[in-house]
């Protein structure tokens, strides 16, 4: 095993991607899995000097009373998640991490969080002694395993949505919102501040607010880190990303594309909620307009059904006008499972992240547009061309 290690710290830390994140790393390292699902082993990056598996240490926030091992058994017992066997193998790793898990901090969540957190979680009405314990945590995690470096990636449940609009462009601006009584910024931003000020990287894995406004990035340039995000994209939109150029390539005309998704696990639970809901609904339906270049009508309806579990579904229906106005459809779905789906590519950002803050690349990563709905930094959502700018990025690297 390397010297030098490397530490991943999970907010939402015992929820499904976490926990799937947890049990996928235990595997790699323990090499009782392939490296399916993952980009980052593709031929086309494997010049890039990652760090091994074996370098990561895992810890992180979280606001329920649960385990990393009592999650990973629900997963396995509810929704047929992981074999037993793989469980097993990996109920050590998953102790050790859990050693390293801390209360998480509650600010702007929207009650729909709020009711899920216990009694440990940090409710302070002051938003700069939340950040205060984050970086108390992520400092005390760092020196405990001398850590090269820290990636902080959010894994928590979609926050009640804030205007992204607007936000001061200067850290001096940003912060001292923070000041305010009713201070706007939500946990996820706190969380980013609270990394970046001590020069970690962050990536906003969910449509919250995270490191989105301006002076979040600013203050990331400062201190010389990094930051990607937002809301990773790992079915209905990841398809539309795909499949929404070969409409434009041809001159189709899409007139409506309706999206209908359905899933029961914890997130599902959370986007049940109407002000949660809107962020994601708002993630998801934003990209086929600066695709096609013209606005069709769109739909997005996202549905609790507790019985499937961390199966997700979702069925597209695209109605669009080909020569002589003849009107066709395109009906597809989808089906996967959710934390499986997003896990590996949580891993993904940890060590495409890991290299470019190594390497000294500051702000946002535009480089990692193809991993979200919502790539901070860049307007492109088709996801070939998205892909290419990865791979030019390698090729640089290298």
């Amino acid at each position: 095993m390397s010297t030098q290690r490397y530490g991943i710290w999970l907010i939402g830390a015992r929820g499904g991607v976490s926990t799937s994140a947890v049990v996928g790393l235990a595997a790699l390292r323990g090499q009782i899995t392939a490296e399916t699902g993952l980009v980052s082993a593709l031929p086309a990056f494997s010049d890039l000097p990652f760090p091994n598996w074996d370098e990561f240490v895992v810890g992180g926030h979280e606001i329920r009373d649960t385990t990393l091992s009592e999650s990973a058994w629900q997963l396995h017992e509810h929704s047929r998640v992981f074999s037993r066997d793989v469980l097993t193998s990996c109920q050590a790793d998953m102790e050790s991490a859990e050693q390293n898990i801390r209360p998480g901090i509650l600010w702007k969540v929207g009650d729909a969080i709020r009711q899920l957190a216990s009694e440990t979680a940090a409710i302070d009405p002051n938003p700069r002694n939340s950040i205060a314990t984050v970086q108390r945590d992520l400092a005390d995690f760092r020196q405990q395993h001398s850590l090269a470096d820290v990636v902080v990636i959010n894994l928590a449940s979609t926050e009640a949505p804030v205007d992204a609009a607007n936000w001061p462009a200067t850290w001096d601006d940003t912060q001292a919102l923070l000041d305010k009584e009713d201070c706007p910024l939500p946990a996820s931003s706190l969380y980013a501040i609270a990394a970046l000020d001590l020069g970690m990287p962050y990536i906003n894995f969910t449509p919250s607010l995270g490191s989105m406004p301006p002076g979040i990035d600013a203050l990331a340039r400062m201190r010389g880190t990094c930051h990607a995000g937002c809301d990773a994209k790992t079915g209905e939109t990841l398809l539309k990303s795909v499949l929404a150029p070969m409409f434009a390539a041809r001159n189709l005309e899409v007139q409506s594309w309706v999206g209908h998704n359905i899933f029961g696990n914890m997130d599902g639970k959370v986007l049940d909620d109407p002000t949660n809901k809107a962020s994601k609904v708002q993630s998801k339906d934003h990209l086929l307009e600066k695709i096609l270049g013209y606005a069709p009508q769109t739909l997005v309806s996202i549905e609790h059904i507790r019985s499937m579990g961390d199966w997700k579904t979702a069925w597209d229906h695209v109605h669009f006008r080909g020569f002589l106005d003849t009107p066709m459809t395109l009906q597809l779905t989808w089906e996967g499972c959710d934390s499986l789906l997003a896990a590996p590519l949580a891993l993904d950002l940890v060590r495409f992240v890991t290299l470019a803050h190594k390497r000294g690349e500051i702000g946002a990563l535009k480089f990692l547009g193809s991993f979200f709905k919502s790539p901070i930094g860049s307007d492109n959502q088709a996801f070939f061309a998205q892909t290419e700018s990865l791979l030019d990025w390698a090729v640089q690297s290298s």
